[in-house]
Order: C-alpha cells, then structure tokens, then sequence
C-alpha cells in the first residue's frame, strides 16, 4: 500500500487577509472554510490548499471531537500548480497586470517550464507543466 495522491498542502503565513486576497483574487480560488486569525482554506481541483497562522496552529484546539495534534512551519514554504505552457504565459500576464514580479522562469532540462512567483507570506508559488516529474 502507497499514497495515491496529495490530499492537502499548507503554507502558513501571519498575514491570512492579505493571503486571502491573494489566492482569491488573484489566482481565483474559492475559498471552502476560514477561521479568522487561525486559517483558510482553497479548493485546488480534487485538493486542498491549507493556509494558516503559524502561531495559531501551535496552540492545541483543546476540542475532542477534532483532536488535531499542533503543526506549524516558520518561514517560506512551497507550492507548485500544475499549468501547460500556454496558462503558464497567461499567469506570466497577469502577474504583470497585478504588478506581482516574476522571480524566475525557465525550462527544466526535461523541457517542462516553470515560472516562480512569490505569495504575501513570502511562500513560493510555482506554476509548472506536470511533465516536470514524468520519467
């Protein structure tokens, strides 16, 4: 038995409004549930993108129902979007548009292209051609 897939990912920041309006407004997630000041949450396809306050999820939530063990990261994360090549340049476009820099783009010596960016948390946020990890 081996995972099949990645359920759900996090990035954590301090700043969970201006994250927000990041993912929301700029990449156009929906957002399936908040908790003010502790996370919130983006549907991403069949996954999830977790975003929370490191210094809330250090805390235990003290519920019995939900007995989530504290976890939390301090500093910048990352996550990679799958993209072709041609949404990878409508990205390039409109983070020009939105005045977000483009901290790198390139192809990878397998051809796949991938291009950075970086979040309001200081996370990196990759968009890359699924090939990238083909064999």
């Amino acid at each position: 038995m081996t995972p099949s897939a990645i359920l759900e990912t996090a990035l954590y920041a301090d700043d969970l409004a201006a994250m927000e309006e990041f993912y929301t407004g700029l990449l156009r997630l929906d957002v399936i549930a908040k908790v003010e000041g502790r996370h919130v949450f983006f549907r991403v396809g069949p996954g999830v993108l977790l975003v929370f306050n490191p210094a809330a999820t250090e805390v235990p939530s003290g519920n019995p129902d939900l007995p989530v063990p504290v976890h939390g990261a301090r500093g910048a994360g990352h996550v990679c979007f799958a993209a072709s090549r041609e949404e990878i340049e409508g990205w390039r476009q409109r983070f020009f548009a939105a005045d977000v820099a483009v901290e790198a783009e390139f192809d990878w010596p397998n051809g796949a292209r991938s291009l950075y960016v970086r979040d309001p948390g200081g996370n990196s946020v990759e968009f890359a051609e699924p090939r990238l990890w083909e064999a």
